[in-house]
């Protein structure tokens, strides 16, 4: 029986999925196997000694104790495209209220409120303040270019919009899925400085903080409009404000609002909605209890943000799984240990991961508690199981 703490509500089409005779879940359970989370912070629990994996029903693990779950072996999920569709969307509406000023006509439209008759002449007499460009024709620059960026990217394209993408990092799935008209842009300052628009689907680590900050915002055209449904601290607060007052932005769409935003009267504040649509919901819960399952009851993992994927067919009699640091001649000890033991290797895989490896072996024959005693005490290992 599998043991699972649910830390936050999760889509009933997700829990469906875990089948009653072989798994627990509560948002009490002791011990638990794993936990599934949402935007639960994590950093200040107590990891229980019982637990394998964490699986998030999202894409973002800023509220996951990586690094220190790593350390333990434990591995962390997340769910990257299972909500994509719903931010695309949500960041297609940002493109329209940033240009055509329907947000703020629609706040006066509501203060006309009590004017009887009147209303339909107050109307005619005061939209010419919410005038506003239309986007076709001009230059969206897309910065990340991952489930969302793509499709993003492709959509805007598909209105009539020129557009440019930029990343780094862009995998192979990405660029099979992005349309082959989008242009790539050298650099990001070279996209930055060449945009009517910007759209962020940046991750956020250390190395994207505060990326647009006062020096990108020097590069940009006057009158530029952002859009952020991505994480809030990719942008310096204090240096937006300012390319605000010094009307380099024109607007700053953004789904993470806080204190210092809220006043700026060119910033529309989203109540973090990007993910939030019955849909999105469903397919994170869905595809983070497919990988629990896999993992807890196989071994394999997909889709970790901390360890290497790592997918082997079932080979053998029993399956053991190692996790270890990624260090010279591990591998060595394991398959020594197992000689020692005539234990025959039916099949095996090594997967790394910076400073992590994972190990998948299929045996043909059961092994007993000192075998996995001696695994355990190989120098580097932080997790074996025995499935």
């Amino acid at each position: 029986m599998y043991r699972i703490q649910l830390l936050n509500k999760i889509s009933a089409l997700g829990l469906e999925l875990l089948p009653h005779d072989d798994y627990e879940y509560a948002s009490e359970i002791v011990s638990p196997d794993a936990i599934l989370v949402r935007s639960q912070k994590m950093h200040d629990l107590e990891l229980p000694g019982s637990l394998k994996a964490i699986a998030r029903a999202g894409a973002g693990v800023n509220n996951i104790p990586v690094e220190k779950c790593s350390e333990r072996g434990i591995v962390v999920f997340n769910t990257p495209g299972a909500n994509a569709n719903a931010v695309k969307e949500m960041t297609l509406m940002g493109l329209f209220i940033s240009s055509r000023k329907v947000y703020r006509g629609i706040t006066w439209a509501k203060g006309l409120a009590g004017q009887g008759g009147d209303v339909g002449k107050l109307v005619e007499k005061g939209k010419e303040q919410f005038t506003g460009p239309e986007i076709k024709g001009k230059k969206l620059g897309v910065v990340g270019l991952g489930a969302i960026g793509v499709m993003v990217a492709n959509d805007a394209e598909a209105l009539g919009m020129q557009v440019a993408g930029y990343d780094p990092y862009l995998s192979v799935d990405s660029a099979w899925g992005l349309s082959r008209t989008v242009r790539k842009a050298i650099s990001l300052d070279e996209l930055l400085a060449g945009s009517d628009f910007i759209s962020l689907h940046m991750p956020l680590n250390a190395d994207t903080r505060g990326k647009i900050n006062r020096e990108k915002f020097r590069l940009m055209r006057k009158g530029i409009r952002i859009l952020n449904f991505a994480r809030g601290e990719l942008v310096n607060d204090d240096d937006l404000i300012e390319a605000i007052n010094e009307g380099i932005v024109e607007m700053y769409v953004t789904d993470f609002p806080n204190e210092k935003l809220l006043a700026i009267d060119n910033i529309i504040p989203v109540p973090h909605l990007g993910a939030s649509t019955p849909e999105s919901e469903d397919n994170c819960a869905t595809m983070a209890v497919n990988q629990l399952r896999d993992y807890l009851e196989k071994g394999n993992i997909k889709n970790s943000v901390n360890f290497p994927e790592c997918i082997l067919p079932s080979s053998g009699q029993m399956r053991i799984t190692i996790a270890n640091r990624n260090v010279p001649n591990i591998i060595g000890q394991f398959t020594t240990i197992l000689a020692d033991e005539k234990i025959n290797i039916a099949d095996m895989l090594n997967r790394s991961r910076d400073d992590y490896a994972y190990n998948i072996i299929d045996i043909d024959s059961p092994i007993d508690d000192s075998v996995i005693a001696r695994l355990k005490s190989v120098n580097g290992v932080v997790l074996v199981r025995v499935i």
